[in-house]
């Protein structure tokens, strides 16, 4: 593979409508975690044991989540905003038909000779409150990490991008957690407001934690992606409203 040594230095108006040949798969994969994390992590608190703290709960999803938020600054370094904002906009889409289908085929008459209906619903129940939350959280802290990381690139005129990767985290996971623990589980049965408040800092610490950690891992992909597109888009004169129809 002939990829150029150094990324042509361009504007997301001078890409528009242009191709890429990683840009789909780097989209299904953000658009898979999202789904699989709302399936198989959402809604179990797990626990931790921390030194001279004890044994602290945090939500399961943490584990794989946070990756979603990664790909997603992948996306905005190398893609550019506009082209995020799509991914962003096809992840919502995804979890709301997901949604959809959970209540569905949940709610379809089980056969009389099988016995896992409760199970299943136990499984893939969705309870509005929690789908309402969900997609609520994941589409505002999306479009604040996918902004701020935008905005701190033109900043740093492209430099130093783990103060963009981390400081977009830190800014769209904070108003992740925000919306969802208070909205999904303030009062709710099982949820004390304590527990609501300690599992959401937890969650935003370890979320934050993660991408710090992985931080290596941001600038291979960035890095490679950028030599084999041959790019390296900035957004200047980008139109920044998440409703936005062009660049």
């Amino acid at each position: 593979m002939n990829m150029p040594s150094r990324p042509a230095h361009v504007t997301a108006r001078t890409l528009a409508g242009g191709h890429f040949r990683y840009f789909d798969f780097v989209m299904a994969a953000f658009v898979a975690i999202i789904l699989l994390s709302n399936v198989i992590g959402a809604g179990k608190v797990a626990q931790i044991w921390l030194p001279g703290v004890g044994y602290w709960p945090f939500g399961a999803g943490i584990l794989f989540f946070p990756i979603s938020y990664i790909i997603g600054d992948v996306l905005t370094e190398v893609y550019g905003y506009a082209r995020a904002r799509r991914v962003i906009w096809a992840g919502t889409a995804a979890v709301l038909f997901m949604a959809f289908m959970s209540w569905v085929v949940v709610e379809l008459p089980p056969a009389p000779d099988w016995k896992n209906q409760a199970a299943y619903q136990v499984i893939f129940g969705q309870v509005p409150r929690i789908v309402l939350a969900s997609v609520c959280a994941f589409w505002a802290g999306e479009f604040v990490n996918s902004y701020v990381l935008a905005r701190m690139k033109l900043w740093t005129g492209g430099r130093m991008l783990w103060t963009r990767t981390v400081g977009s985290t830190v800014a769209g996971q904070a108003i992740d957690s925000l919306i969802f623990y208070p909205l999904a589980f303030w009062g709710a049965e099982g949820w004390t407001n304590a527990l609501v408040v300690k599992v959401l800092f937890t969650q935003w610490a370890l979320k934050v934690g993660w991408e710090v950690l992985l931080t290596p891992l941001t600038y291979l992909v960035v890095g490679f992606l950028k030599r084999a597109e041959g790019v390296d888009v900035f957004d200047e004169g980008t139109d920044f409203t998440p409703f936005a129809t062009r660049v």
